[in-house]
């Protein structure tokens, strides 16, 4: 990923991107600052197409909840 879709990602919390074209084991997909990045086919919805748009997003909420259960199970684990 580039700098800029990074910064993207960090200040918008989510970064759309379009499916461009498939090599192989890998999608090759336009950022919103018109950088290409490869993206394996495997974490993809399975019906998604050249031409599809995505939209990849920073979930907080779904963030925190992981923190606090791997918290709460290595507590359990070292008590």
């Amino acid at each position: 990923m580039s700098l800029a879709a990074y910064a993207i990602l960090r200040r918008n919390r989510k970064m759309d991107m379009i499916i461009d074209r498939f090599e192989g084991t890998l999608a090759v997909v336009e950022l919103e600052d018109g950088k290409r990045a490869e993206v394996p086919v495997a974490v993809l919805p399975p019906d998604a197409k050249e031409g599809d748009c995505l939209t990849l997003k920073i979930d907080k909420e779904k963030t925190e909840k992981r923190k606090k259960q791997i918290g709460q199970l290595m507590n359990d684990l070292f008590e």
